[in-house]
């Protein structure tokens, strides 16, 4: 199904202007993209949002800026409730007390609740089969209780619980390869993606919603808060993000290994840590060694998604 631009762009938002997000937030573009897709295919939506910066900046009790029906949940268990609300409907439809309208179940989660907190209850969905897609917007780290480190947090990155110092610089770990997890446990589409590249996500978003069973779709949501940008340069962190191969751009669909995007020109990794201030340690001569293993780590993978992509 082509993405019809213009049937988009006559759309009403499905989630309002002066919701709470900081300046130069990706994730209300993120969601907007994520409806609209599924909206323009003619499909009504039920939405839920774990505890997180998209939940505390869109439901500040007695307002909301949600236009769909929107359940919020603990950190931990929104897959789990979105499940049941799924399962709920599926069962009154077998009864012929509810309509069969097609209804599309989409959880929006950080990273914290998808990579950490949440994982288990997803693992859960995934091995029920239930046909729920999950969004996980991924600023690669606890943005929303101040700036903690979480499994999705690159290697050498500075947060408020990986401190820069002469002992420790910064995150002593690489991040969750969760794309990957979920794909070894028999996800039927998977795939990482980018605001900046809205054709390559909202095309990713039709996939998921179509297939029979549950779906996951990893966004980068660069944060200028946390990252240490100005917030006039969130797009330009996403398109860098992906021309380094830091965020490559992928799909995986019943266990077929497809590469979305190609950058022009694969850029240093280097060009990446040099725009944020939570990298900047990684510029002094002595941590040079954990900007090589970045770059190591980043070439290694991308070669081994192009071998799995062949």
């Amino acid at each position: 199904m082509a993405i019809k631009l213009k049937e988009i762009c006559n759309q009403e938002d499905k989630i309002a202007p002066g919701h709470r997000a900081c300046h130069g937030c990706p994730e209300t573009i993120i969601v907007r993209q994520v409806l609209h897709t599924i909206t323009a295919m003619g499909k009504p939506v039920i939405t839920s949002c774990p505890t997180g910066c998209l939940e505390v900046c869109t439901s500040p009790y007695p307002q909301t800026a949600w236009r769909v029906p929107w359940i919020h949940n603990a950190f931990e268990n929104a897959s789990s409730t979105l499940a049941a609300a799924w399962s709920t409907y599926k069962h009154f439809v077998k009864l012929g007390k509810m309509e069969d309208r097609d209804v599309k179940f989409v959880i929006f989660g950080g990273d914290g609740a998808t990579y950490d907190i949440g994982l288990q209850f997803i693992s859960g969905v995934i091995e029920r089969g239930q046909h729920i897609l999950y969004v996980c917007l991924n600023n690669e780290a606890y943005m929303n209780t101040g700036i903690q480190r979480s499994g999705a947090t690159p290697l050498g990155a500075w947060t408020t619980t990986t401190p820069v110092g002469k002992v420790v610089p910064g995150k002593t770990e690489h991040r969750k390869d969760v794309v990957g997890m979920f794909v070894a446990n028999g996800i039927p589409y998977a795939a990482q993606a980018a605001p900046h590249a809205w054709r390559d996500l909202m095309t990713k978003v039709q996939k998921a919603v179509s297939i029979e069973g549950p779906s996951y779709i990893d966004v980068i949501a660069p944060c200028p808060r946390g990252w240490r940008f100005p917030i006039d340069q969130t797009i330009y962190l996403s398109r860098l993000a992906v021309d380094t191969c830091m965020w490559p751009l992928y799909e995986v669909e019943n266990g077929k290994y497809r590469i979305t995007t190609r950058p022009l020109e694969k850029k240093p990794v280097i060009e990446y840590l040099k725009a944020q201030g939570r990298f900047g340690h990684l510029l002094l001569p002595e941590n040079k060694h954990i900007a090589d293993e970045l770059q190591r780590k980043v070439d290694q993978d991308w070669e081994e998604l192009q071998k799995r992509a062949k």
